[in-house]
């Protein structure tokens, strides 16, 4: 077929350019005629969504005493009640009960030659472990077994580490004949127990400062954007349409207006919801070959059935696609949250499915992948083998 494959670029484009020279790019990677058809000027106005995302509050910074050092106390990076679920007690404690004995009887030191000579028993540890354990700022907010089972053996190490004075302190500070935990030992235990609880409050704030800044720089632009060049798509989707219609028409009047010319399209996003609603309408846009990455097609139609040629979806069975939608190949990326599966909603002419298929994703995108779909082999060997029947030269 000697038809170039007409490319749609999906939300937040907003540079003619920038957009040529990424299907350029991927026109060289599949071995397939591609003409760009842009409609980023239509979309929504993005230069100052910014103003509107909520930012870091200057109070959540680190405390920084001289030469940049932490303090002592830990920043509220994460609010605490923001946790999932507040653990009980008992479960976090025996978590670290079991632990703790454990590392006892595994190791020798002075404070195992102690257990039978009036040294601390493990009771007499958990007991005041017990007593301090809700004092602490964060560990009493964790649920996780993994980080649970560390604490209880670092504290443990903690303990069996401590010098023999320690233990002879612990033996003649008067207090074993006093009923509750002894003192000694539980001064012990609170001094061991607050480094701990600042060093997972550390790394907590650490954790959670780069997943804020993350959200903020990337989540919340990215997804803003895409929220509102949707909300423009739905008011002028006439427009946006024609755009894409006159873009064909400049290749060839003839492409898109029966079944005997049926175009070929790749879309990125939003563009998959516009090729899906162009192919379908009552005036179709035909088209025989669609790849759709990162799309929202399948969710729009839940959510608000899209019109045209589609029944509304039921539940019950899948809607089914005109003819003037032959082939559709759907690709996702794992970690994309704005990739919608398609197969489940929707069914081809011919009774098939379309074709729902997972990129893999790769640790070098990081956390925001709407985007990255240009650049992944995978995406580029599936369209040339969809358009062309053959394999991409990407690497």
């Amino acid at each position: 077929m000697n038809d170039p494959v007409f490319v749609i670029h999906g939300v937040a484009n907003r540079d003619r350019d920038d957009f040529t020279t990424a299907v350029e790019t991927l026109q060289a990677a599949t071995g397939t005629s591609m003409v760009p058809v842009y409609w980023g000027d239509l979309g929504a106005e993005d230069r100052f969504i910014t103003a509107a995302l909520p930012t870091r509050d200057a109070a959540s910074a680190p405390n920084l005493g001289p030469n940049n050092v932490l303090r002592n106390e830990t920043p509220d990076a994460l609010p605490l009640h923001l946790f999932a679920n507040q653990p009980r007690t008992a479960d976090q404690l025996e978590i670290i009960d079991a632990v703790l004995r454990d590392e006892l009887d595994t190791d020798s030191g002075p404070l195992r030659d102690g257990l039978g000579s009036g040294g601390p028993t493990p009771d007499d540890i958990m007991d005041c472990l017990a007593a301090e354990w809700q004092d602490t700022r964060w560990l009493s907010h964790i649920d996780d077994l993994a980080l649970l089972t560390e604490t209880g053996r670092a504290l443990a190490q903690m303990l069996l580490d401590m010098d023999i004075q320690d233990y002879d302190a612990y033996r003649n500070d008067g207090l074993r004949s006093e009923p509750g935990p002894p003192g000694r030992l539980r001064h012990v235990v609170r001094r061991r127990l607050r480094d701990l609880d600042r060093v997972a409050g550390a790394a907590i704030g650490a954790v959670a400062g780069r997943l804020n800044d993350a959200v903020r720089t990337r989540f919340g632009p990215g997804t803003t954007r895409f929220l509102g060049d949707v909300l423009v798509y739905q008011r002028h989707r006439d427009a946006i349409h024609a755009r894409v219609r006159a873009q064909v028409d400049e290749v060839d009047p003839k492409l898109g207006r029966s079944p005997e010319h049926p175009v070929r399209v790749v879309a990125h996003s939003l563009g998959g919801v516009i090729a899906v609603d162009m192919a379908t309408a009552h005036e179709p846009l035909w088209t025989n070959q669609l790849v759709t990455f990162g799309s929202q097609a399948a969710f729009f139609h839940i959510c608000d059935p899209r019109g045209g040629q589609l029944l509304p979806y039921s539940g019950d069975s899948p809607v089914q696609l005109p003819t003037s939608l032959s082939h559709w190949t759907n690709l996702w990326e794992p970690l994309d949250m704005l990739a919608f599966a398609a197969s489940q909603v929707f069914r081809l002419s011919d009774g098939s499915s379309p074709i729902d298929r997972p990129v893999p994703h790769s640790a070098s995108t990081g956390l925001w992948t709407h985007s990255v779909y240009w650049d992944l082999p995978d995406v580029a060997a599936t369209i040339a083998e969809v358009m062309n029947g053959v394999s991409a030269t990407a690497d």
